[in-house]
């Protein structure tokens, strides 16, 4: 079978931002119709566990695991080397994934890798970040005092459960319909409407069989059954239940299934399915007596007041829920498409992925980071808190809740071993060689599963409590104020927050000078500019990256000192008011383990009068090479009337930390003025930016011109960062770009030149982030060009295939046309059926071992070596290459030995029917 690798000629793509210079910074492709790099070494093979298969528009490029991978949240990102290549569909067995090549540029680069959430899949992990030496450990930390209000303890009701299951529905973009099945929990007597609380399940397998496998099919082959994930939530349901919560968990199996044709992961139909269901839930409030028996048995509920609970993708998928029911997402790309009657008072986020890091500023949130999650392992959900920061009004709650020693799985019972009803497992990778002292079960950090789902209730109880009930008593649980819930012991809790009209304060305004520090980039691939080094063990949350490895406005202060008193200096372009604050707050990173870091806090007016406000103590995290723990705490230093009378608070030009202890390092990620109190929240009317596809013929002649859909709806103005990646250099322009309803501000034209000579699919890829009084639901989009000629036919024809030992066999490979593409052919190599075989002692050893990291002993037939077949490019613009095969003299007497090979079908076996290549070589005795 001819195999082609992708180059990015078959188009001629033009772009231009309307009002836009461009800014250069490298691209991280993760769409097919990017230029990416070439796949393979400089002799065409591929390393063993990889291929590439298909031809013309169906290649793909796959890897194969040894073992099956678990189907988790986190999505499978196939890079070569730091470069992401994109994301890989899942094959059914588990095993294989397999991404497809549309627009591939041909560059010479190596180092195939397998990722997921930062981590390696396919060997040890080394990248940046991870370490192979001895991981340090630390001690739990210290228990915090008890809050004055307990959310976890149950209510007075007592609770009634039971089940619905409705007819599916379709969603746009996924060809299975998806169930409308739920489990409701709700208080029994309760008197008149009562609160909804809505759950929503994670990325999981979905269907299991007796036999223990588990698939991510949809629907669920024969002999198969769904796995009830949204059943995994029924403790916390209970809990809320008994305080007075209706509660129901939504099933998102369809979705889990064909979220990985989605650009988005799935959040898009996430939030049509949760929207789908509030929707019937109105129905139902409006007209009692006409739901399913299970809402029947239930308390009216009140769609004024809802919080929506979100595990993983579930996370991203109600936070497009509360997105998408204050600013409506284009018709095209939603699957619910009736009128809001509800209101989303607040949204938890357990593990989340956010994949388009467009969280909802406007919607109070709780994001809960497990300290030891192995599936969304850099905590990524990290930026619902700091993606909100000057995004809007800044009166909704953000919260950050660091649980110590918690996993991923485990705040759903269905995905907990000895729990759940289908196979379930511990999603932290434990190392057999070397236990994590943090994170392996058994240590003194890790959590049991009992334990976790204890602290998990309690805290989605809190989030309800603060954001549906308004109940400011709770708010110290959420907000940094450094109290715990004693239903959540014995698990170590932690909290920060922005918001509630903390002021954005010193960072991150745009403007900003350091002196005796450094003013450090977020994500950058420059180790002289990023926040965090490529030798760092860990990584950070904060630091998440997203579509590029280079993001302007995501940055933070990182100090380093070796001897006390080296003050640092942050001051911003205005002055920053502290009048009326009862304290001075400050997010601080400091490496994990590390305890006692001191840093006194003080601040200097518009007068030049200087006052220090106190001193505060940063520890660490317990963390290894292997976990996100490079996480900020929250210190405060108080502001009272002396302050007021020695310095003018309203005017204050700059901030100033001086480091108390010997040596050290710490990043400052943000400072505002703190007041207590949860102010109420509304939604600002902001603009909303939902990028779009367009798919399109190459065309055989002419140049056409077609541009990136761009959707702005809503109201108002703002402002949001528009990334280009040019698709001849793969770098990245970025810019500040205006938008407003009406306006056609994001133009991005794309110019196709039609030919007919063979090449593959190329286009132009774009994606937007907010930055300032706007919104984006779908954040990638572009423009897709389709290759529309047929690849040339390959012929072979020999050039040497009879030669004397130590000499090389060579064939010539032809085209019957010339390609704007390298199109390569791949041979299996088939056992010799008279005489003997070309063996493994026969060919140069450097040969056998590029192309199949094998050694020459034991002596076998070439047929019989694991891995070896037979590969030849034809570069684009030429019509032949050569296929060689290196031999070697010997000095044993032997007579004649022979090879045979044959193009391979898609699956890499014999194509039928395909002329069987033969090649012989003589004794030079």
């Amino acid at each position: 079978m001819i195999r082609a690798r992708r180059i990015w000629v078959t188009a001629v793509a033009v772009l231009a931002i309307v009002g836009a210079s461009p800014g250069w910074a490298e691209a991280q492709p993760t769409s097919a119709t990017r230029p990416l790099a070439d796949l393979a070494d400089s002799d065409g093979n591929l390393p063993p566990d990889w291929s590439v298969t298909g031809e013309g528009p169906a290649r793909k490029l796959v890897w194969r695991s040894d073992e099956r991978v678990p189907m988790g949240d986190a999505r499978v990102e196939f890079y070569a080397g730091d470069r992401l290549l994109g994301h890989p569909a899942p094959a059914k067995d588990g095993r294989t994934f397999r991404l497809g090549l549309d627009g591939v540029r041909l560059d010479s680069v190596q180092d195939l890798q397998v990722r997921a959430a930062g981590r390696r899949l396919d060997a040890p992990d080394d990248t940046p970040g991870s370490s192979s030496g001895p991981r340090a450990g630390s001690a739990v930390p210290p228990r915090l005092p008890a809050n004055a209000v307990d959310p976890g303890k149950p209510g007075s009701y007592r609770t009634v459960s039971g089940e619905y299951d409705l007819d599916p529905i379709r969603l746009p973009g996924f060809p299975q319909p998806v169930e409308m099945r739920a489990v409701v929990v709700a208080p029994k007597g309760a008197e008149g409407r009562r609160p909804l609380a809505l759950f929503l399940h994670g990325r999981h397998s979905t269907c299991y069989t007796p036999q223990g496998e588990t698939t991510g099919d949809w629907p669920c082959a024969t002999g198969s059954k769904p796995i009830p994930s949204h059943r995994g939530y029924l403790r916390d349901q209970r809990l809320l239940a008994s305080q007075g919560y209706v509660t129901v968990s939504i099933s998102a199996n369809g979705i889990n299934g064909q979220d990985w044709q989605a650009d988005d992961g799935g959040a898009q139909a996430r939030s049509s399915l949760v929207r789908q269901h509030l929707a019937r839930w109105a129905d139902w409030s409006a007209r009692p007596g006409t739901g399913p028996a299970a809402v029947r048995q239930a308390p009216r509920a009140d769609l004024s007041r809802v919080l929506l609970v979100g595990h993983s993708r579930g996370g991203e998928g109600v936070n497009r829920a509360a997105m998408d029911s204050l600013y409506a997402p284009p018709a095209a790309q939603d699957g619910y498409h009736g009128p809001v009657r509800w209101r989303i008072r607040g949204t938890v986020l357990i593990g989340p992925t956010i994949f388009g890091q467009n969280p909802v500023a406007d919607v109070p949130s709780m994001t809960i980071l497990p300290g030891c999650d192995g599936d969304v392992s850099d905590l990524q959900g990290e930026v619902y808190v700091d993606g909100t920061r000057q995004v809007s009004r800044g009166t909704a709650l953000h919260s950050a809740v660091y649980v110590v020693g918690a996993n991923h799985n485990y705040f759903n019972s269905e995905w907990t071993p000895g729990q759940a009803e289908a196979p379930a497992d511990d999603d932290f990778w434990n190392d057999e060689e070397q236990r994590d002292p943090v994170c392996s079960p058994g240590t003194g950090t890790r959590l049991t599963a009992d334990q976790q789902h204890k602290a998990g209730a309690t805290y989605i109880a809190a989030a309800a409590r603060l954001f549906v009930a308004g109940d400011d008593r709770v708010r110290p649980l959420l907000d940094g104020s450094d109290r715990r819930a004693p239903s959540a012991d014995p698990a170590r809790v932690l909290t920060h927050a922005v918001g509630a009209r903390r002021g954005a304060g010193f960072l991150p305004d745009s403007k900003v000078t350091v002196s005796g520090a450094r003013l450090c980039s977020a994500v950058d691939p420059d180790t002289a500019k990023a926040c965090l080094s490529s030798e760092t063990a860990g990584v950070s949350p904060h630091f998440a990256r997203w579509e590029t490895d280079r993001e302007p406005g995501r940055r933070a202060v990182a100090l380093r000192w070796s001897a006390a008193g080296s003050a640092a200096r942050i001051s911003p372009d205005r002055p920053v008011s502290l009048a009326g604050s009862k304290a001075l707050a400050l997010r601080v990173i400091v490496p994990p383990n590390t305890t006692g870091t001191q840093l006194d806090v003080s601040v200097t007016d518009t007068a030049g009068r200087h006052r220090t406000l106190g001193r505060v103590k940063v520890d660490g995290l317990p963390g290894t090479d292997r976990t996100a723990s490079y996480w900020a705490r929250e210190v405060r230093v108080p502001v009272g009337a002396d302050d007021a009378a020695a310095l003018d608070l309203r005017h204050v030009k700059s901030l100033t930390l001086t480091p108390r202890t010997r040596s050290g390092k710490a990043w400052l990620m943000d400072a505002w003025a703190w007041r207590p109190g949860t102010p109420a929240v509304s939604a600002a009317p902001l603009p909303r930016v939902d990028i779009g596809r367009l798919t399109v013929k190459e065309g055989d002649s002419g140049v056409r011109t077609y541009r990136v859909p761009v959707s702005v709806s809503g109201h108002g103005s703002g402002q949001v960062r528009l990334f280009v990646p040019d698709p001849v250099t793969d770098r990245v322009t970025s810019r500040l770009v205006a938008v407003r309803p009406g306006t056609n501000v994001i133009d991005v034209p794309v110019k196709v030149e039609g030919n007919t000579r063979y090449g593959y699919d190329s286009g132009q890829d774009i994606f937007v982030k907010a930055v300032r009084t706007a919104v984006v639901g779908a954040h990638l989009g572009g423009v897709t060009v389709q290759n529309d000629d047929p690849m040339p036919s390959v012929s072979v024809a020999p050039l040497a295939d009879r030669v004397t030992e130590g000499q090389p066999l060579k064939w010539r490979v032809s085209l019957s046309a010339v390609a704007d593409a390298d199109v390569s052919a791949v041979y299996a190599l088939l056992p010799v059926t008279d005489g003997r075989e070309l063996s493994t002692k026969d060919v140069d050893p450097r040969w056998l071992d590029e192309n199949t990291g094998q050694s020459p002993d034991p002596e076998r037939p070439l047929s019989k070596v694991d891995g070896l077949s037979l590969w030849v490019n034809v570069e684009a613009g030429k019509k032949t290459a050569d296929l060689v095969i290196p031999t070697v003299r010997d000095q044993v007497s032997e007579q004649a030995e022979s090879v045979r090979f044959q193009a391979v079908d898609d699956s890499g076996r014999p194509q039928p029917g395909a002329p069987v290549i033969t090649g012989t070589v003589l004794d030079a005795s």
